[in-house]
């Protein structure tokens, strides 16, 4: 029978407690969601600034459909891109102190889309000896840039987690080759455990390698930094240091998108050459007007602030309580189980509790790394903070499930 390995496979991920389905969300009101007719505080949520449904970026929505309409209309270089767009752009562009600003319609796609343009088995790959290129990427990288390093034309090699000796090593085996093409790959904050690449080294090593650094900031972006302009500024880094940055909206900004920022050169080049750009209907204009408010949003600055203190009082009352964390320092702040059964048990327990925790389970994680990813908000209240903590005690200690 054509494609029964479809149920087979169904069949294997249930049996495992691994198979994913969809929680339809009926209303979202500050910290609060409700789904099936129940609520709960979310504690699942990206919208690290909870912007998402803050009046000014609402109006701002409201105003560009009025302006620009609800959908661009085309491709961006057919008849897509706006003053919207190019306003967005030219902003992002001028506080990243870069070249060139380019916008994608998700994360997803713009990391697909460096990793096709720059190792594209296509027309160039004679000319500057592609089949020699080299990505090496943190072990724990987003799934859509690996994706996309995997079906490139390059040699995919990944170094251990945040491990510099293991990045040295293999640009080191890397360096002996001659017309090679080398991108390093990290995250500014990783999506899974909230910890941060060790960027300074990674920059000094990428230099002596005359290698390439790039950074997808997805989870740093409009959460860090005194502007919240991620880990470079946190890290005060150059576009030289970092010459490809990537960073999405659709998080702390509490929009949609996702945009790649780097050199005229490089950015020109992604126009003309990325297929995930050239051959997708332009995000709305709408969207990138209500983005470049959120931007420029002076809340946003009290907002951080704020996210800042709730970070640090969930891991002081979670110490307080005997809870063992990873060690983060940012929103995402998980709690290993070790076991994707028992993480998925735990989560539904504190569901009945009123708390909305997901459990993330392998393949999202490696495998006995299962674990409830919490994930801080500036929409959180104090009291919202008390409450995880004293569920995570009664559904955890009780069970003896915590690692």
């Amino acid at each position: 029978m054509a494609f029964d390995f479809i149920a087979t496979a169904l069949d294997k991920r249930r049996s495992e407690g691994l198979l994913r389905s969809h929680n339809t969300v009926n209303s979202a009101a500050g910290q609060m969601i409700e789904i099936d007719g129940q609520h709960y505080i979310n504690f699942s949520s990206n919208d690290y600034l909870a912007m998402r449904r803050s009046s000014l970026v609402s109006q701002a929505w409201i105003d560009g459909i009025s302006e620009y309409g609800a959908g661009s209309g085309a491709s961006p270089l057919v008849t897509g891109y706006t003053n919207a767009h190019q306003a967005l752009e030219e902003y992002l562009a001028s506080e990243l102190k870069r070249d060139k600003v380019l916008l994608f319609n998700s994360g997803f796609a713009a990391n697909q889309a460096i990793c096709q343009a720059l190792f594209s088995k296509g027309v160039f790959s004679q000319s500057h000896a592609h089949n020699e290129d080299v990505i090496i990427a943190d072990k724990l990288m987003h799934a859509s840039f690996i994706e996309g390093a995997q079906v490139s034309n390059a040699k995919l090699m990944r170094f251990k987690h945040n491990n510099t000796e293991h990045l040295h090593m293999l640009l080191d085996a890397n360096g002996t080759q001659k017309k090679t093409n080398t991108l390093v790959a990290t995250e500014g904050v990783f999506s899974m455990d909230g910890d941060q690449a060790p960027l300074y080294t990674m920059v000094t090593m990428s230099k002596q390698a005359d290698a390439w650094l790039m950074i997808d900031d997805a989870h740093g972006f409009g959460a860090l930094g005194k502007n919240g302009r991620g880990v470079i500024e946190t890290h005060n880094l150059s576009q030289q240091q970092v010459p490809i940055l990537m960073a999405t909206f659709g998080k702390a900004i509490g929009t949609a998108g996702a945009f790649v920022a780097g050199s005229h050169d490089f950015i020109d080049y992604l126009i003309n050459f990325a297929r995930h750009y050239i051959y997708s209907t332009a995000m709305p204009a709408a969207q990138a007007y209500a983005t470049l408010i959120s931007l420029q949003a002076k809340q946003c600055s009290e907002r951080r602030s704020i996210l800042a203190q709730r970070i640090e009082q969930f891991k002081w009352l979670a110490q307080k309580a005997g809870l063992i964390l990873m060690p983060s320092n940012t929103a995402i702040q998980p709690l290993v189980i070790g076991d994707a059964k028992k993480a998925l048990a735990a989560s539904e327990k504190l569901k009945l509790l009123g708390l909305w925790v997901t459990a993330i389970r392998y393949p999202t994680v490696p495998k006995y790394t299962d674990r409830l990813r919490i994930t801080l908000t500036a929409g959180h209240e104090i009291r919202d903070i008390e409450a995880l903590v004293d569920g995570l005690q009664i559904v955890l200690h009780a069970s003896k499930d915590i690692k």
